[in-house]
């Protein structure tokens, strides 16, 4: 595929190039890139951080996963390429700004179906086929499922839970079934908000951009947030204080990492109602600082739990 440069439309009419190579790398959405960070979930509450082998083959699942994500991305532009169009922002996406053509997105999406998932099927049989899920529950979610009211926000939150499940059959883990339903409940949180954010940014032209939206409301979705919010809080203070939980890391100390979840969570809700934020999870997190130094002390807070009690036996 020559990487030629190509004209798209800046928002002030005029016309800007790139080179085609850099174009398809956006198509892809790199910046999106940080939602498979949950598939080193396994990896670190499996407790094989430590293992070399289990973080290569974390790694591979991380990139594995990436291109998988790309490629529904790719799916999802081209069959919403016409009513990006008529988006302020997604108007500007390669596809629908026309610097890549519809036979070099298929192209590129083919290309790297085979190769991730021969990467998968590499890693071990289990993990192959969590990518074969993945893969084909999201391309059905970017054909039909996204324009089925509920079944939509289901529909992503089941993808963060396979790629929570891919990264932990690829370090060989059983992942605990209290982590898969926080996946599930916090993506289901992401999605609702985004829903709610697609809402109130598109206002009357919401139904015509996404038809599942003229199903919603702003207080409905607010009902379901609240819902979500308080379960996914409660998942997580049991999870840190079940006993199975407390025998495996050899500590009753993992509840004390519950103010960072709170805090996280109350803060996006800030930005979503208070900073019209929401639309964009992966672009929130990085953008906003404080929500960034949460998630990051959370983080080391649990690692250094988790951990602890292994590297400082007699602390």
């Amino acid at each position: 595929m020559p990487s030629t440069p190509t004209a798209y439309p800046n928002p002030d009419g005029s016309r800007l190039t790139r080179p085609l190579a850099w174009s398809l790398v956006l198509a892809l959405r790199p910046r999106q890139w940080t939602k498979n960070l949950i598939v080193f979930a396994g990896l670190i509450f499996g407790e094989r951080l430590l293992d070399p082998t289990a973080v290569a083959h974390a790694l591979i699942a991380f990139g594995v996963f990436c291109l998988l994500s790309g490629v529904v991305y790719l799916v999802n532009d081209i069959r919403d390429r016409d009513a990006d169009r008529h988006h302020p922002t997604k108007s500007h996406r390669p596809i629908a700004s026309g610097a890549v053509s519809i036979p070099q997105a298929l192209a590129l999406a083919a290309g790297l179906s085979v190769v991730s998932l021969g990467a998968a099927f590499g890693v071990s049989p289990a993990f192959g086929l969590a990518g074969i899920s993945y893969l084909g529950l999201l391309v059905l979610y970017s054909v039909w499922l996204k324009h089925q009211v509920i079944l939509d926000v289901l529909t992503l939150s089941l993808g963060f839970v396979l790629r929570a499940w891919g990264g932990a059959v690829a370090v060989d883990v059983r992942m605990s079934p209290w982590l898969l339903l926080l996946a599930l409940l916090l993506a289901l949180f992401l999605a609702l908000s985004k829903r709610r954010a697609e809402l109130t940014s598109l206002a009357d032209g919401a139904r015509h951009h996404r038809p599942s939206l003229a199903e919603y409301s702003p207080h409905l979705l607010d009902q379901m947030i609240g819902v979500v919010t308080a379960s996914t809080l409660i998942a997580y203070a049991l999870y840190t204080i079940d006993d199975e939980t407390v025998t495996r890391f050899g500590t009753d100390r993992l509840v004390w990492t519950l103010p960072f979840p709170l805090y996280g969570i109350f803060r996006y809700l800030y930005l979503v109602h208070r900073r019209d934020g929401g639309g964009n999870p992966s672009e929130m997190l990085l953008a906003d600082r404080p929500l960034l130094v949460c998630v990051a002390l959370w983080g080391l807070a649990v690692i250094a739990l988790v951990y602890g009690p292994r590297l400082f036996p007699g602390g």
